[in-house]
């Protein structure tokens, strides 16, 4: 057999242990550990370190326990707020979606008259009417996509994993 065979098996393990495979993949693997018992040998190595791993005790510091549950309610407490902060920007943004459509009508008249009163042509009124529209989604999307990598290299500064 070929090394990337094997190399494909011993890869196939190690994700199984911890983020699960597809039948398919999981039906090929059985098989794979049944004809070759280099494999199977990796395959029952691993289970046996996993295995006496999860016997292992570890004694903690007290205060790193406190430390690290006072950390966990922080960030869930983050999240909550974090969570408050989009639900007010939906709710924002529907009622900003519901007010143009309503009002929709009305300003394509608006631009029209001041077109026709100026005498622009017609293609100028039109672009007027559409980035009346389009610039403040375009500001907001910019200031949104700023925060967010502001956030993004904060994390980074400070070690945090990214969501």
């Amino acid at each position: 057999m070929s090394e990337d065979v094997h190399q494909q098996a011993e890869r196939l393990i190690a994700v199984a242990r911890v983020e699960g495979i597809s039948s398919a993949e999981r039906e090929w693997l059985e098989g794979h550990l049944e004809s070759c018992a280099r494999c199977d040998e990796h395959a029952t190595a691993l289970e046996r370190a996993v295995g006496a791993l999860r016997t292992v005790s570890i004694p903690l510091d007290p205060a790193l326990v406190r430390a690290t549950q006072f950390r966990v309610r922080l960030r869930a407490q983050e999240l909550r707020e974090e969570k408050s902060r989009m639900r007010g920007l939906w709710i924002s943004c529907a009622l900003s979606w519901v007010l143009g459509a309503l009002s929709a009508p009305l300003l394509w008249w608006g631009f029209q008259w001041v077109g026709r009163h100026m005498v622009l042509p017609d293609l100028a009124w039109q672009t007027a009417f559409v980035l009346w529209w389009v610039m403040p989604a375009a500001a907001v999307a910019a200031v949104l996509a700023g925060l967010r990598e502001r956030a993004s290299s904060e994390n980074r500064f400070l070690g945090s994993p990214r969501r």
